[in-house]
């Protein structure tokens, strides 16, 4: 071919490969590479169509020899760092762009997909600054705008992040992708009415967009709109009635909406369409735990790590599980491998912190040395978020007090919160509460009309509830769940108002450097014990860390002692199963060894957990006659078991603090055995509270002689039912006015303290 024939070749070679026609385009440059093997031009072309074709291969291998050709050749270099992309190899793609731009420095391309790839190695914060080269060299381009906002909304700036992608839409208005990230960033600024639309719009444009399905129904969900997040699954499933995914998805829908049993036939749908699909297992596990079907559960627990060795979430409910068999060891170390699979979920390793409270292998320390490394990991890199408050530093005005809890609602957070809020003085604080669960009932309609200002957090982000906790100047802010489940500690990290507390959850510590102040009182934390274990600063209440108001429960009315009907004595304890150990049955053995013909009735799931109490009880000489069962019933249902019950069994050392209120309030009083621990005091400061701190044994000797010698006493103990539930109602237990008033008092000390520190340090 002479010169003008391989231009003509050329060109037409071009408009073949232009036009799709690659076999064609293919066949004419490779005849022209015949004559002009060097043509450093026509092998990146060979380059681009072989990727065009899946064969990333030979399109990075023709791209190298390009460059090799003319090392001088910035397109070549951005293609191939767009193939090395395409291929994972991320870190290659980055050098190929960058030697690109350094070629030439005009290529917004070259900036866009270096900004890309930098996206997916998570430099998002870099690849915002190469995209805006690329906007100023060619603002039209709306790739770019959507990278930007890719990038910004990745590094939590939602609001920039918004605009880029409203701007690249803007550009393409049929930019689907673009919708899917807008709702992204709609929904990590907490606008779920904006990121639900967005996605719908985005399946819209791309009715097979199964990325924008999966986001719509996690949005729907979020905000409650869970008969709306039924019908776009059921769409999906429509559309891809094979694909097991979408099955999961349904049913963890139907569990959500308390429909158990259809979301169980659900999962089981799924793992029979695909029975390697892990998530599936971990789902239908979480739908069996919750029916109480726990050994079941754990066995679907196993089977998903099984299929996916590196599933943290499973783990982590593998973990709680165990906990609920009282299976301590085996929970912990469930709890350890979620962390070490997973170290950025602060909800695994809260999992991990609370569940120490409750084995009786841990001690203080080693639960203060797991805090202080739930706070270095979790919170303090947080810091950069905190600011200096500049609320009002008037000693005396009204304060805004705000709680935070997922759990104001049908919880037995309510027992305690709603006799607060209802005792609170409006002249002394303005109460706001923010509500961050997803469960609205009737009684978390009671918590919000007992509040002056009422936040329904539902799905927001924790950097955008702490910015309106900032924006409604609240002074003291009071976390009520520390690390129980759901808890909003990465809220209190960004420091949102001036003073902060811990309370209620449990009588523990949080770790958080951020929390100023834990709540306590006298019994459960006497002042000459070391305080060193709490990161937070201890404020003692007068009396009791508790105020109790029975509500529904007091419906039900005290009987009269089971054992002058039954002819024998009845021990009972309904706490947690998770708060029963070995220690603690050989100790209720004693107990029982020494009451002839004495029964015990205890709350606990069925299956191989019940198994395990009877073979240790026996092994200690107690037939399984003696021994009773209860599930997990209603409030009414339950309280109503006190009924059967003469004398409560505290457990150890993890005390009973609800329940064991309860049981007072039936006139059933506990014997506790009284540790070093906050937790393991919750029953001696009740007792004390009650005036019957005799039954508070120091040693597990004096526990068991006390609990023997109120069983051998009935005259007693039909005193002791009859006079408990009036006792309680004069003691400061329920004496819900003055605690609120202690309370109050303790907000008012804490907030003299900040007022007279340097500003500059607040």
């Amino acid at each position: 071919m002479t010169q003008v024939t391989i231009q003509q070749a050329f060109e037409l070679a071009v408009q073949h490969h232009q036009a799709g026609r690659l076999g064609e385009a293919e066949g004419i440059y490779r005849q022209i590479l015949m004559q002009q093997p060097e043509s450093a031009v026509v092998v990146r072309n060979l380059g681009l169509l072989a990727h065009q074709a899946g064969r990333n291969d030979e399109a990075i291998e023709l791209l190298r020899r390009a460059v090799a050709i003319n090392p001088g050749y910035a397109e070549a270099y951005s293609n191939l760092g767009s193939v090395l992309k395409d291929s994972g190899q991320l870190v290659e793609a980055v050098a190929a762009y960058r030697r690109a731009i350094e070629l030439d420095a005009n290529l917004p391309a070259a900036f866009n997909n270096l900004g890309a790839a930098l996206i997916d190695l998570g430099e998002s914060r870099e690849a915002a600054d190469v995209i805006r080269r690329a906007i100023a060299l060619q603002p039209t381009l709306p790739e770019a705008h959507h990278n930007l906002g890719m990038a910004l909304r990745n590094i939590g700036q939602y609001e920039a992040g918004i605009a880029a992608l409203r701007r690249a839409i803007e550009l393409r208005p049929d930019y689907a992708e673009a919708y899917w990230i807008l709702g992204h960033a709609l929904r990590g600024a907490g606008k779920l009415a904006g990121a639900i639309d967005a996605f719908r719009r985005a399946i819209g444009l791309r009715p097979d967009f199964a990325e924008a399905y999966n986001a719509l129904v996690e949005v729907l969900k979020e905000a409650g709109e869970l008969d709306e997040a039924i019908a776009v699954i059921r769409q999906a499933i429509v559309l891809w009635p094979g694909y097991g995914e979408s099955y999961t998805s349904l049913g963890t829908v139907l569990k959500m909406k308390g429909q158990a049993d259809e979301a169980i036939t659900t999962f089981r749908q799924a793992i029979a369409l695909n029975p390697a699909l892990a998530e599936a297992h971990n789902n239908l596990a979480n739908s069996l735990k919750e029916r109480g079907e726990i050994d079941e559960a754990i066995a679907s627990y196993r089977r998903a790590i099984a299929l996916k060795p590196n599933y943290a979430d499973a783990y982590n409910n593998l973990g709680n599980a165990l906990k609920e068999t009282a299976r301590m060891d085996e929970a912990v170390a469930a709890f350890r491998e979620a962390v070490a699979l997973d170290p950025q979920s602060a909800a695994h390793h809260s999992n991990l912190v609370y569940t120490l409270y409750f084995h009786r292998d841990y001690d203080l320390r080693m639960i203060a040395e797991e805090l202080r490394r739930w706070n270095k990991q979790h919170a303090e890199p947080l810091g950069k978020f905190v600011r200096a408050h500049h609320n009002d530093r008037n000693a005396d005005r009204r304060l805004r007090v705000g709680y935070v809890s997922p759990d104001m609602r049908n919880h037995c957070q309510a027992f305690f919160m709603l006799p607060l809020l209802e005792h609170h003085d409006r002249e002394q604080v303005t109460v706001y509460c923010y509500s961050t669960g997803l469960v609205v009932d009737q009684l978390a309609a009671r918590h919000q009309k007992l509040a002056d200002v009422w936040r329904d957090c539902r799905g927001i982000a924790d950097q955008n509830l702490a910015e309106l906790i900032r924006a409604d100047q609240i002074d003291v802010l009071v976390d009520l769940t520390l690390h129980m489940a759901n808890h909003r500690l990465l809220v209190f990290a960004r420091k949102p108002a001036p003073v902060q507390v811990t309370w209620l959850g449990y009588p523990g510590s949080t770790g958080l450097s951020a929390i100023d102040y834990r709540l306590s009182d006298p019994h459960i934390d006497p002042v000459d014990r070391d305080e060193s274990i709490y990161s937070e600063k201890t404020v003692r209440l007068p009396d009791t860390f508790w105020c109790f108001d029975p509500l529904d429960g007091r419906e039900i009315g005290v009987n009269a002692l089971p054992a002058k009907q039954a002819g024998f004595v009845t021990f009972g304890c309904l706490n947690n199963f998770c708060k029963i150990n070995d220690t603690l049955l050989w100790l209720w053995a004693q107990v029982l060894k020494r009451v002839e013909n004495s029964r015990l009735l205890l709350l606990a799931p069925e299956g191989k957990a019940r198994e395990r109490i009877l073979e240790k009880l026996q092994r200690e000489g107690i037939d399984s006659t003696r021994v009773d069962f209860s599930r997990s019933l209603p409030l009414l249902k339950y309280l109503e078991n006190y009924h059967r019950i003469d004398i409560g069994l505290d457990s150890y050392p993890y005390n009973g603090h609800t329940t064991s209120l309860d049981s007072f309030w039936m006139g059933v009083p506990v014997v506790t055995l009284v540790g070093n621990s906050a937790v393991s005091r919750a029953g001696w400061c009740q007792l004390s509270n009650l005036g019957l701190s005799e039954l508070a044994g120091q040693t597990p000797e004096q526990f068991v002689e006390i609990a023997v010698a109120l069983a051998k006493d009935l005259p007693r103990l039909s005193e002791l039912r009859r006079t408990l539930r009036a006792r309680m109602e004069k003691s400061p237990l329920m004496d819900a006015r003055k605690f609120a008033q202690n309370i109050e008092a303790a907000y008012r000390q804490m907030w003299r303290a900040w007022c007279e520190t340097d500003s500059v340090k607040s």
